[in-house]
Order: structure tokens, then sequence, then C-alpha cells
């Protein structure tokens, strides 16, 4: 236990970047305040709330576009642990918590009959030690579970070999023993590098930044559009002996009637220009070509559609930044699925396995863009002219990871 940090100094650690994963989450569920300026929002007006759910897009294009098919080589039989906890719901709900706040967690436990159960902890109630090597934990902290304030109910230290329980109002933790070689929470992290280990999330400082301004241009917008919907008028020349009207009334008549006066003069009626739209429609086009840019989306994925439909080759030509992201991630994400795997595996069967046992074990993952026909017909004639030149090189398996099916 001397070369452990220790459970006090993880829980000091995730404290300090849970407000961060917390910010990151507001974004992508669009409950976060936008900073109004205060120069041309009136009073009245400055509480008024404009959302954009780009963040939330940005995220969402990346994370539909990883589909977690199966491990080939598998000698631990880790398809059927993952099968057996609800493979399809539990990777997608890790690899999107991921996505948001750089890491996400796998929490490994066992049933009563000794099989491996995982469960999906976000980054904000987990941290832990990384190994840079294996991208394992060498030890762990997590909140299990949480009252209806969000205040740990039950926590957890995880070691190697062994998983102490802390319960609220219990007066002595318990340790639950494991023949794991390493903690049994598993980091499933998004573009580490060796600064931050533990990755980077898809909702940069930048997106925020950005989106922030584009709130208060769409909060302009509506602001200006009131004004656009009922322009100012106006009356020269009125007498002052002349009865007032009621301004809204005014406003709605469709017939004003102004006599003359006594010296036969009349006041003239006008109208000031109303302010257009298009300078928000441009400033928010602006914001959303930023946008675009930094997350490798297109105009048409943040609600700026073109004006031709794009053919799948098109489409896939336009995605570029957003596939060889995605690539990236499937990397990344599958060291921490075999991980979580090995690990599993050796709770299983109650047996510490060497980690080199599963280095030849691959992902494979669907197609990032599912073809279409005109694209399989392409597909089709390249693999005839590929057969032919070297027999027996497209097998079921290859042809499925090239098309999906």
């Amino acid at each position: 236990m001397a070369d452990y940090k220790g459970m006090a100094y993880l829980k000091r650690k995730l404290a300090a970047k849970k407000s961060r994963v917390d910010l990151r989450y507001r974004y992508y569920e669009m409950k976060f305040i936008t900073r109004d300026l205060g120069i041309s929002t009136p009073p009245d007006l400055r509480n008024w709330i404009s959302v954009l759910g780009w963040c939330g897009r940005a995220v969402d294009c990346l994370a539909d576009r990883l589909s977690f098919r199966s491990f080939e080589n598998d000698v631990f039989d880790m398809n059927g642990i993952y099968e057996a906890n609800n493979q399809d719901i539990f990777i997608d709900s890790a690899l999107l918590g991921a996505l948001i706040s750089a890491c996400d967690f796998i929490y490994i436990t066992a049933n009563e009959s000794g099989f491996p159960l995982m469960r999906v902890i976000d980054g904000r109630h987990a941290t832990g030690i990384i190994d840079p090597t294996t991208n394992m934990l060498k030890e762990g902290y997590a909140v299990i579970e949480t009252d209806e304030w969000d205040r740990p109910v039950t926590e957890a230290y995880f070691i190697p070999g062994e998983t102490w329980i802390y319960e609220k109002g219990a007066r002595e933790p318990y340790m639950v023993a494991n023949a794991a070689p390493y903690p049994l929470l598993v980091p499933i992290i998004y573009r580490p590098d060796a600064v931050r280990p533990f990755g980077h999330s898809r909702i940069s400082r930048a997106c925020m930044n950005i989106v922030q301004s584009a709130v208060r241009t769409v909060k302009r917008s509506e602001i200006s559009a009131e004004f656009y919907s009922y322009p100012q008028k106006y009356v020269l020349g009125l007498s002052q002996d002349a009865e007032r009207m009621e301004k809204w009334k005014a406003s709605m008549s469709s017939m004003l009637q102004f006599d003359k006066d006594e010296d036969g003069d009349h006041p003239s009626v006008g109208q000031f220009q109303a302010a257009a739209q298009t300078p928000h429609t441009e400033q928010l086009r602006m914001f959303a070509g930023l946008f675009a840019g930094e997350t490798g989306l297109t105009l048409d994925d943040l609600g700026f559609p073109s004006q031709n439909p794009s053919s799948s080759e098109a489409i896939k030509a336009s995605h570029e930044t957003l596939r060889l992201t995605a690539r990236r991630a499937q990397k990344t994400f599958g060291v921490g699925l075999l991980n979580a795997g090995y690990l599993a595996a050796c709770v299983r069967d109650d047996y510490p396995y060497l980690r080199n046992q599963v280095v030849r074990t691959e992902l494979k993952w669907d197609p990032i863009f599912e073809p279409d026909i005109s694209s399989l017909s392409g597909v089709g004639d390249a693999v005839q002219k590929i057969q032919t030149a070297f027999p027996g090189y497209f097998d079921e398996a290859k042809l499925k990871d090239l098309t999906g099916i």
C-alpha cells in the first residue's frame, strides 16, 4: 500500500475535475447559461433564454458513427461476456459518455455465480492513476451510488486484486477480493496524449465559446424580429389639443382618421425603416462555419442545408475530417474495451491471466459510412478485379469489414 496515492488523494483529484465535466454535460444537454453582454438587449429581456444544440450534435454525429461489432481471435470469449451485459446499450453508453467527458469508466463486479457484471460510470464520478503503457489504472476511485442530491452513498476504492466498498452509515468498509492483476475500474478514453492521458472532450473550449456567441446572435435576432414585425411609426404635426390614442390600438388599426385643424393643416404619418434580419442570419452562418470547422461537421449538419442534395460519395467527401476522427476514436476506445473484457475474463475464470495473452485479439467495427446501392456497385467491380489478380483474397469476413454486409 505504500506505493498507492490513497483514496483521499483520488477524492480530491475527482473534486478538482468534476466541475469541468459537469460543464460539458450542461452544454450537451443545452442547460448552460449564456452571458448577456448587456449592449443591445432591452432590460426587460435580459433573462430571455435561447439555446442551441450544436454541442450535442457534434457528440452525437461522432457517436452514431461508432458501431462496435465483435472481438476477433477471441481466446477468452469476451464476446460472450459483453453480450451477457447487454452489449448494444452498454457500449454505446460508454462511448457517448467518453466523448462528452473525455473519459468514462467500466466498473466490473461478479454476480452470485461468479459471472462478471459490467457497468458504466461517467467521468464525474470516477478517477484513478493511469498506467500509460496499458491504459489501465494502477488504483482507482468511483462513486457507485448517489442520492437525489448527487451526494455519495456508496463509494469504492480499487487496487489490484481488491475492491474496497464504503457505504454511507456503515462503520467499516468491506473488501471484495478478485483474481484480476489490475483494478476492476477500466478507463474508456477519447483522444489521450502524453500531457493528458485521460484524454480530451469532444466539446472543446472553442466549441463552447462559439456556441455562446451563436446563442447571443439567435437572441438578438429574436428581439429584432419583434421590431421587424411591427416597425415603429410616427405622426408629425399633430395638434396639442388632439385626443391621444392608445398606442397598440393605433398600431393594429387598419384605418386611422386625422381631421384638419382650424387653419386647414393636417398631420403627416410615417414609418421608420424596419431592421433587417439578414445581418443576424449571416452572423449565425459564420458561427456555424466556425463550429463545423472545429468539429469536422458540415453546415448541413448544423441546420444550413445546401441547395442541391448530395450523393453518398459527396457526403463521405465532405465528412473526411469526421471519418478520420472516428477512425482514431475506434483505436483508443478499442483499447479500453479490450482491457475491460480481459479483466472480466479474469474475474469469470478466477485466474490472473497475463495481458500479453490478448494482444492478438482484434476489435471489429462496422464501416463508418454505410455504402448505398451505387457504392456497392463500385465495390463489386473492384472486388471482382482484385479477386482476378489475387484469387481468394476476399472472403466473407473481409467483405463484411469493407461493406458492413
